[in-house]
């Protein structure tokens, strides 16, 4: 039986924690300047997983309630941002449990492709004060940037079968639309991530597509890793780029 999207992290929440990147600060600073991100406001986080984006948010002086189903992932926000005008329940982005007109902003970091598009902005529009804002994030890979990329997406499509299927999932324009009932503005932002080696491999398995150490495809893949990392590395490190997405814009009240 296929784990659902909310299942999927279970027994990856410290890799996810301490090995996803963290957005840029440009890309917060757009928030705070488009979409109404400013000290006071009240943001959703749907999807907030293991605090990453809300942490964020938080330091601009928001107040953050999380969204989160996975209980792992929910348990280690709670811990982590603890003291920090934080909230966190179980919820899905279809059914987040919360107020109606209760947020200034909603945010999704890494999250909207386990989404249905249709469904969750039914639910935005119903917890959203008129004229609030939404934004969609996601750092992804730069397909191409180096041999070391090239290499380690050789390395996935042959050790993770489900790589390429969780791959097609991501920011998907198609349901973007839907879900604003039109076509938001997208910014884009350079990251980067620069690992050691016992870093690398803590990237590899906070992805839910990524075989666990019961499976047989585990070993090699991880072996494999090692041949990569040693080829590529410079002083024992490897960079890991990325490109920030971020879709943003009012969904459309009137139908689309």
């Amino acid at each position: 039986m296929a784990l659902s999207s909310s299942d999927r992290f279970l027994g990856r929440v410290e890799n996810y924690a301490k090995h996803r990147p963290s957005y840029p600060a440009e890309a917060i600073d757009l928030l705070a300047a488009r979409c109404g991100l400013m000290p006071g406001v009240t943001v959703l986080d749907m999807g907030s997983g293991t605090g990453i984006l809300s942490r964020l948010l938080l330091e601009r002086g928001a107040r953050v309630f999380g969204i989160e189903p996975n209980p792992e992932m929910r348990r280690y926000s709670d811990e982590a941002l603890a003291g920090r005008d934080f909230r966190s329940q179980d919820g899905t982005a279809e059914n987040t449990r919360m107020a109606d007109a209760s947020f200034d902003l909603l945010v999704a970091g890494q999250s909207f492709h386990w989404f249905h598009p249709e469904r969750t902005r039914s639910e935005a529009l119903r917890i959203l004060k008129p004229g609030a804002w939404a934004a969609l994030l996601w750092n992804e890979r730069a397909k191409g940037a180096s041999p070391f990329l090239d290499e380690y997406e050789a390395l996935l499509r042959r050790y993770a079968p489900e790589y390429d299927a969780v791959a097609q999932l991501r920011a998907e324009e198609g349901g973007i639309r839907r879900f604003f009932g039109y076509a938001p503005e997208r910014a884009t932002f350079p990251n980067q991530q620069v690992f050691d080696f016992e870093g690398l491999a803590g990237r590899v398995q906070s992805s839910s597509y990524a075989p666990l150490p019961d499976r047989p495809e585990y070993e090699p893949l991880m072996s494999g890793l090692r041949d990569v990392f040693e080829r590529h590395q410079q002083h024992g490190k490897v960079a890991f780029p990325y490109r920030t997405l971020v879709y943003f814009g009012q969904p459309d009240r009137t139908g689309g």
